[in-house]
């Protein structure tokens, strides 16, 4: 298929439109292409749990019992002070370090096990594929923005209007009911403006994805902008690599173009059926 296009292309218009189909398509740009997904996943997945740690966070915080509020109080403000790069490296390593400890325990001798070397033993390696470092990707970038989410849950938690939920309690509503269908209900509409905030920061965090070894689109960027005078490898060129990062640039504007688009739609959902003080203020 992509010969038969190169080959209309350069009777159509000619050899040099050929050339630079040929070399954007080659097996390399179609990798590059195709590792798109490694930072949707990232992206998405990682939204989705931070927004769970998010709500547990908050809830800890809100707790009436002392050591799960002072659990939730130290998981916000301790993750919010780290570098995200940090926890993000941090937690795929410990993780790593700790399943080959268990190993070694069961697979290693004595003598290996104090050799001092790790890992101690060729059977406690442990090897991990791309799918693997992609899920422990997921959950840190959950476990950082997830200490933002809480955060802004928190606050949109106390921003609901007290008078409210005690109309609510006079009309007769259950607890239970007074939290889901208006404490939870309205404090949505307070949250999604800062959880949007998390969402940029998350989405922007993605681009650490290449740390953890995955071949995502910051790395090939690095990879196919970088001088190549191999003929074999594609087409023979000089430092492109801004040109590449130009194109990952444009990607990232893109996807906060729709993701504005897309809080937006939340946000007027959200406040459907809602009565919002618009009033102007008096002079």
């Amino acid at each position: 298929m992509l010969e038969t296009i190169s080959l209309w292309l350069a009777s159509t218009f000619s050899e040099d439109v050929a050339m630079w189909f040929d070399y954007f398509t080659n097996g390399k740009h179609l990798t590059w292409y195709a590792s798109v997904r490694f930072t949707l996943i990232a992206a998405i997945a990682g939204a989705a749990l931070a927004v769970l740690f998010g709500l547990i966070g908050a809830s800890a915080r809100r707790s009436v019992f002392p050591p799960f509020r002072w659990l939730g109080w130290g998981y916000i403000t301790i993750v919010r002070g780290v570098p995200d790069v940090l926890i993000i490296l941090f937690f795929p390593l410990a993780f790593e370090q700790a399943i080959e400890w268990i190993m070694a325990q069961r697979a290693c001798t004595a003598t290996e096990l104090a050799s001092g070397s790790w890992p101690p033993c060729a059977d406690a390696q442990w090897y991990l594929s791309t799918t693997e470092y992609l899920v422990m990707a997921c959950v840190s970038l959950g476990l950082v923005y997830g200490a933002f989410a809480a955060n802004v849950v928190h606050g949109a938690m106390e921003a609901v209007p007290k008078a409210q939920l005690e109309a609510a309690k006079a009309y007769g509503f259950t607890r239970r009911q007074i939290f889901w269908r208006f404490h939870i209900r309205q404090m949505w509409i307070y949250a999604l403006p800062g959880l949007s905030n998390a969402w940029m920061l998350l989405l922007k965090a993605t681009s650490f994805l290449s740390l953890l070894q995955i071949a995502d689109i910051v790395l090939w960027a690095e990879r196919l902008g970088a001088p190549n005078f191999f003929a074999r490898a594609g087409m023979v060129h000089p430092d492109w690599r801004w040109r590449y990062y130009f194109v990952l640039f444009l990607f990232y504007i893109l996807m906060t173009i729709l993701s504005e688009k897309f809080f937006a739609y939340l946000e007027s959902r959200a406040s459907r059926g809602m009565r919002l003080n618009t009033a102007p203020a008096s002079s």
